[in-house]
């Protein structure tokens, strides 16, 4: 056992960790309990893999000391004492654990927790909940010795540049026999959380469900335990409230906000497994990491696996909770998870139960549904690109802004489709304003047919399938050719330039053409514009224009020349033909008046400018 009495080694944070610490230290927050969450949360999980490495190595927990976390408050010395049973850390794991923040998003987390007004709703969404306890205490000692080791450590900090870390004394190191202690000497403010009534206040909100016993050890009297220590998705639903679930929600998710869905039920058959899942009602900041992964925590047998099993499809990585197998192999390791066909069979059901529950919320609540779509809408239409076999649910699922109104399914477009209408229309877009001004909207419009208005980055990707819904094709109003020649106009939104004579086709196309050359595709007689004078549409063989964009701003790709459609009965078209001199800048305006429409700037914006100069110059003297 080792029992030097070898000077501490100071070591300075992490650049991060010091910005954060910075922030406790300085307040931001409005709620401190948070505090204790997460210590209990982290106690939690060093237990759990304590009982997963004792599967492989039985003499990690040889002593047959169950795993179990102690909270020890010293009013005399005002410390407060976490400690725990678990799996311990050695001195390169203190290090890397407590110094450093080894997270992607963690300078993203730290600016977000600059603005906030109350920061409590971010702490354990970045991985940084040890760091909450800064804000109750202005010193932590942590001591840990590492299971099935002779080396015990203490780590040090008071919260500034740095931390220190040395061996034990002989003192502290028979007194952690396995696991980690953590004594907060707590801030003048802070000492309330000696008190046992607000310890037993917070474990009860928080930390009810942790499936370990919490014992709190009074100054007089003897230890008793806090928590109930159960696995709540093991017990019958008739046996739990919403408060129970919201508890364990919060829990297991380490979440402050209210669960828009709860999904609690028990599989038997040919696999036996328990599931406790949830939908959020507001975003976390992660949700767009680019590992995409899930958050729901696998068991086997309530004994703690892995929390990144894949347990669901990338578009639900919104979801949380526990799915507890009881026939998985308890020593399953982490690279078999990804190829093990009993996995495969409990992931397929269960999303399919995920969808079915998600597809009942929006007929029987829409109201909670409508939470849950506005947080992780973009997120679930990744899955109308990714999941073939789903993709009919998820476009069933799916909630959009339309010409019609706002949260339309296409169940409802459908219903509402107006006569001789064979398709369901499109348009793939920056922001609505800009979609309900796009020149492309305006025969539609006209014929009172509804128009979907997507504007997540993603929907550029998803409408590039093949897809239809009800017997009915997904087609883009900025793609190929539309014909509404069979739906009849709505009389109070006739084409405003009815009356107009229509320019020759044959030779307005062609002295258009002439101008522009190579700059387009094609030019062509528009079946999609009433009132503006030009668009711009992709070919029937090329991509969508939005999708085009933004893989280009990626250099995914060249953006293929456009089609230029022009209408024939508006006075600017109507003029080329007779316009001989200024012709050419009117094509050209056509053009760049179309691509300023769809929010692309001019090739040559000082050509541009000159040009419309030289063309109101000529109107003035006219």
């Amino acid at each position: 056992m080792t029992t030097t009495t070898a000077a501490p080694e100071s070591q300075p944070f992490q650049a991060e960790v010091a910005e954060l610490l910075h922030l406790m230290v300085h307040s931001v927050y409005s709620e401190t309990d948070i505090f204790l969450r997460e210590l209990i949360s982290n106690a939690s999980d060093a237990c759990d893999k304590l009982r997963y490495e004792a599967i492989a190595a039985p003499d990690l927990i040889a002593d047959g000391a169950p795993p179990e976390i102690r909270i020890v408050p010293d009013k005399t010395a005002k410390t407060l004492a976490m400690v725990d049973s678990g799996i311990g850390m050695d001195r390169q794991e203190l290090i890397d654990n407590l110094g450093t923040i080894a997270r992607s998003g963690t300078k993203s987390f730290v600016a977000r927790l600059a603005e906030a007004k109350d920061g409590a709703n971010l702490i354990g969404q970045f991985g940084v909940g040890f760091y909450a306890a800064f804000m109750v205490a202005d010193h932590i000692v942590v001591t840990s010795r590492r299971a099935g080791s002779d080396h015990v450590w203490v780590w040090s900090s008071s919260g500034g540049s740095g931390f220190e870390i040395a061996p034990a004394d002989e003192g502290a190191a028979k007194r952690v026999s396995r696991g980690t202690e953590i004594v907060l000497h707590l801030k003048k403010d802070a000492e309330k959380y000696l008190e046992a009534y607000e310890i037993e206040r917070i474990v009860r909100s928080y930390s009810d469900n942790i499936q370990f016993p919490i014992f709190l050890v009074p100054e007089e009297g003897e230890p008793r335990q806090i928590n109930s220590a159960s696995a709540l998705w093991q017990r019958p639903k008739s046996e739990l409230s919403a408060e129970d679930y919201k508890g364990a929600y919060q829990s297991i998710a380490g979440a402050f906000d209210e669960p828009a869905m709860t999904l609690h039920y028990r599989a038997e058959g040919r696999q036996s497994y328990a599931v406790l899942l949830f939908a959020p009602s507001t975003k976390p900041f992660d949700l767009f990491d680019q590992t995409r992964k899930g958050k729901v925590k696998l068991y086997v047998r309530r004994v703690f696996i892995a929390d990144d099993a894949d347990l669901l499809p990338a578009y639900l990585r919104f979801i949380r909770g526990v799915i507890d197998s009881e026939d998985l192999p308890l020593n399953i390791s982490r690279e078999m998870l990804q190829n093990n066909p009993q996995l495969a069979q409990i992931r397929k059901a269960v999303t399919g139960r995920v969808i079915g529950e998600l597809e009942s919320l929006g007929e029987k609540n829409p109201e909670a549904f409508a939470k849950i779509w506005d947080a992780f809408g973009a997120v679930v239409k990744e899955g109308i690109w990714e999941d073939f076999e789903r993709r009919e649910k998820l476009l069933g699922l799916s909630r959009f802004t339309t010409t019609s109104g706002e949260k339309r399914s296409l169940k409802q477009y459908v219903e509402d489709i107006k006569p001789n209408q064979t398709d369901i229309y499109y348009l793939v877009g920056d922001s609505i304003e800009r979609l309900k001004s796009n020149p492309k909207l305006e025969s539609a419009k006209a014929r009172g047919i509804e128009v979907l208005l997507l504007t997540d980055p993603v929907d550029a990707f998803w409408t590039a399938a093949p897809l239809d819904f009800g017997g009915k094709p997904l087609k883009s109003l900025s793609q190929g050719d539309v014909d509404f020649s069979l739906i009849p106009a709505v009389e109070d939104k006739a084409d405003e330039n009815k009356n107009e004579p229509a320019a020759d086709e044959a030779m307005t196309v062609a002295i258009v053409k002439e101008a522009l050359g190579e700059r387009v595709a094609d030019v062509r007689a528009s079946q999609r514009l009433t009132s503006s004078a030009s668009c711009l549409v992709a070919s029937g063989e090329a991509r969508d224009r939005a999708l085009e964009r933004l893989l280009a701003q990626h250099d995914k790709g060249a953006v293929k020349k456009p089609v230029l459609e022009i209408n024939l009965r508006h006075p600017l078209v109507a003029a080329i033909a007779t316009a001989s001199d200024a012709a050419k800048d009117l094509s050209f305006l056509l053009l760049e008046q179309a691509q300023i429409l769809d929010g692309e700037l001019p090739e040559d914006p000082a050509a541009f400018a000159g040009r419309l100069n030289r063309l109101v110059l000529r109107g003035l003297k006219l």
